[in-house]
Parts: C-alpha cells; structure tokens; sequence
C-alpha cells in the first residue's frame, strides 16, 4: 500500500566529508541517486524536486585547529552556512527538504534552518535522531576534533560559537525536543552531557529490552494530537544507525544495530504520523559500500518513510 505525503519534496545533495575521518561519504549524495530514490518517491505519488548537489570548499584534511579544537573547522562551517540557507529556502516554499549527506556534521545547518523556520511559523519542533554514536562532544571533549562529532552539543549550544548560532538563536534545538535512538557507542564525556542536559534516549539496551516498536511509541509521544500546523517532524538519520551485516557503506560502523525490519517499523509509525517535515540522510559512503547494497537499503527505507507499508493497514489487528 502507497500513501501519497501531501508535501513536496526537495532533495539537496551536500557532496562533502569535511566532518568524517575516512573519506568517501562525500559520494553519497549520488550514490542514492543511483539507486533511484527520485524516481522510488515519485512512484509513491510524491513530487520531487532535485535541486543537485550544493557547492564548497574541499576537504584538504587539515589537523587540529589550535583555536577551536577541531579539524577542518572553517571549511565545515561553510558547508553549514550553505546548508541552512538552501534548507530554510526549501522549508519556506513549503517544500519538504531531504538533505542528502555527506556526514553528520552537517545536520547543524540542517536543524538550525529547521528550528528557525519552526520559531517563524510558530510550531513546535521535534527531532528524532538515529544513530550508532550520540554526537554529543564538544570541541573541549572530542577525541578526535571530528566536526562529525559535535553536532548535537552544538545544536544544543555547547559548540564554537558561530556553528551553533547558525539558527540565528541559541540554543537552536532545546534538549526536550531531541530523541535520540539506537545509540551503542558513546564516550564517558558524552554520557555525562547527555545526563546533564536529560536528552531522551533509547539505546540498543532499551530497543533489546523494550522492543522498537515501544521505543518507537514513546518516542512519538510529544506528536499526539498535533496537526501539520502545529508540529514540525525533522528526522536526522545516519547509516550506521543500521547494523553493519545489512549496511557495510558507512565509516564509522558500530555492531549490534538495528535489524531490517526493526528499521522498517521505525520508518512506518514516523510515516503514520503524517508529521514528518524535513529529513537528513548522512554517512553513506559508496567507497565501502558492496554493489550500492547499502544505498538501497537506505532508499528502501526511505519509501517507508513516505508510505509504502508492507500490509494494507486495514487488515492490521
């Protein structure tokens, strides 16, 4: 069964891995291209829009800022900065923006334009965020100095001062309003911000115990009762959310996630809600990938997202 999404879709390719240690998700963009996702949307009666991919400076693998802490800190709030307007550009011509990644770094400018667009329309925002890793240090805390490592303590306001203004506001994303799900590999600094800040979170522990379609349930409380209207769904996935044995093409892979069907559930009670507004598709890299297996796994999981049900929803009991 198909169900039409009333909102048209507009897909912004950010062909970068400024954020990542490996190279490759810098091919991700067209890689689900390849594997069709324009045209497995348009069968589902979506209109798309492909905007192609967004221009930036390249990935010159510089080391550890003295200043910030972070490599290749510059070069990675342009491609933000570039981001956050052609999201918030999509987001005010009613358009739902598909951001096509590149690596998580970028989902700063993504939920920036986001929570921007929320605050000028008044609606409430609420970003489910899937992932094998919490994305929760700091410059201060990061092992690494990996951009890819710090956006969500920069959404909440805890990075470089320009990345997490980028909404024009600080914080751009309140604590309350995050979920994160999937989660089995996190730093003891992370652990702690994530405790202080009391960010909502299901890890591999809570889906063994609880089950993802409880997960799923609780995660989607706050949207009860909510029209189009009033609340805002931005969905932030990375790849290797997903378990490796059934999604090999991403850097930074992470044992123990989540099954295909267990994935399929959580893209069907989102697509149930009919709230999704804006989603962020990061981390695929084509470079370790077998055969683009990985990138139709992801468009597969797409067209749930947007109403494909394996069962006529009628017949469910």
């Amino acid at each position: 069964m198909t169900t039409n999404h009333p909102c048209p879709i507009t897909l912004i390719g950010v062909p970068t891995d400024i954020g990542a240690s490996r190279l490759g998700a810098a091919m991700g963009p067209d890689a689900l291209r390849v594997a069709q996702l324009g045209p497995a949307l348009a069968r589902l009666g979506c209109e798309v829009q492909d905007t192609g991919n967004l221009a930036g400076p390249p990935n010159q693998r510089r080391e550890r800022d003295e200043g910030t802490g972070l490599r290749n800190y510059e070069e990675a709030l342009a491609w933000n900065r570039s981001v956050h307007d052609a999201v918030h550009g999509a987001l005010a011509a009613g358009r739902l923006p598909m951001m096509l990644g590149g690596d998580h770094s970028l989902a700063v400018g993504s939920i920036s334009a986001v929570a921007r667009h929320c605050r000028e329309a008044g609606k409430k925002l609420r970003v489910l965020w899937f992932d094998a890793h919490a994305d929760f240090n700091t410059p201060a805390t990061s092992p690494t100095g990996n951009v890819h490592g710090i956006p969500v303590a920069s959404l909440c306001g805890l990075g470089p001062a320009e990345l997490a203004g980028l909404a024009g506001f600080t914080p751009a994303l309140a604590s309350q309003s995050l979920c994160q799900i999937g989660l089995r590999s996190v730093d003891d600094q992370e652990k702690y911000l994530i405790k202080t800040h009391d960010i909502e979170v299901y890890d591999m522990r809570a889906v063994d115990e609880l089950g993802m379609r409880e997960v799923m349930a609780r995660a989607l409380v706050p949207l009860a009762g909510c029209g189009r209207g009033e609340m805002h769904l931005h969905v932030s996935f990375d790849v290797d959310f997903l378990d490796p044995d059934i999604a090999p093409g991403t850097g930074t892979t992470v044992r123990g996630g989540p099954n295909y069907r267990e994935a399929q559930l959580c893209m069907e009670m989102i697509a149930d809600t009919g709230l999704l507004g804006s989603l962020d598709i990061v981390e695929l890299n084509p470079a370790l990938d077998l055969r683009n297996q990985t990138a139709e796994l992801v468009v597969d999981l797409v067209e749930s997202l947007f109403g494909k049900s394996t069962l006529v929803k009628d017949l469910r009991r």
